[in-house]
């Protein structure tokens, strides 16, 4: 080989794993709740992170097949995009991604039988792993260092479902919610009176979480006047965020949401 060629192989190697994410960019957190429970989580600063200035949150929420304690498989699928120089560079914004232990989940539901479907409940109580996210969030706040007119939340599947009880819980603290593949009962989610841009996506051949979850929940939030989108990939089965992350403006949607008025967020210390 050449040395030109050799020399502009090695450059296009370079500008690759500049542009290419490394999820080793967030850095590994334990947080302690203030009745001792600990969340494992990430986070991920804006390069060229200064702590004299306030910077829009994303709170990411994993799927079921991520659980554990690794600290680590949280960040198995998106953890690459949002970790790449180029959207780190476009989207400065402090990224929290917890992790949910293995045999527990972010949504308690009806875990249905063979052949049966799974059911949400209207009035449920708050897991104790969403009340960890929730004063995880909280403390970031309290720093002073998140823009608070534009904290938004994404989830896939399990944490799709999350996404959704997060938004249905404290109306007034999302800017935005991108659902991907997640499930919420109607009828709690019909009583929602936020301002909240949602963005859903999900397959049409999902045989895990049944499609007319998303359905059902667009044709929801429409009926109450909600700011929703939705996107059904034909064909798709679970791994509908693949094609959702794929798709050329989905960070650039989230980022351009921010709340031009606001009510103050009222800091709940005990995560409730």
């Amino acid at each position: 080989m050449s040395r030109k060629y050799f020399f502009l192989l090695m450059g296009l190697l370079f500008a690759f794993n500049l542009m290419a994410g490394d999820k080793n960019s967030f850095l590994k957190r334990q947080f302690t709740t203030s009745d001792g429970y600990k969340l494992n989580y990430r986070i991920l600063y804006p390069e060229n992170y200064s702590p004299d200035k306030k910077y829009p949150l994303l709170l990411f929420l994993h799927g079921a097949g991520e659980r554990g304690n690794d600290n680590e498989k949280q960040l198995f699928h998106g953890g690459d995009m949002l970790s790449s120089h180029e959207n780190r560079s476009k989207y400065p914004c402090i990224i929290l991604a917890p992790q949910c232990p293995e045999n527990d989940y972010w949504v308690d539901y009806t875990h249905p039988e063979t052949g049966m479907k799974r059911t949400y409940p209207e009035n449920p109580a708050p897991s104790k792993q969403i009340k960890a996210v929730k004063e995880l969030l909280d403390s970031y706040i309290a720093k002073d260092i998140v823009d608070t007119k534009r904290i938004s939340v994404f989830g896939l599947s399990m944490g799709g479902m999350g996404t959704f009880d997060l938004v249905c819980r404290y109306p007034d603290l999302f800017v935005t919610a991108t659902p991907i593949c997640g499930a919420v009962n109607t009828k709690r989610l019909g009583k929602y009176k936020g301002k909240t841009a949602f963005r859903l996506y999900h397959g049409s051949a999902d045989e895990t979480v049944d499609v007319h979850f998303s359905r059902d929940a667009y044709e929801t939030l429409k009926k109450i006047g909600a700011d929703v989108r939705y996107t059904e990939y034909e064909n798709v089965n679970h791994n509908s965020w693949t094609p959702a992350f794929n798709e050329p403006d989905f960070l650039s949607w989230i980022f351009e949401h921010s709340f031009l008025l606001v009510t103050p967020i009222q800091i709940n210390k005990n995560g409730m």
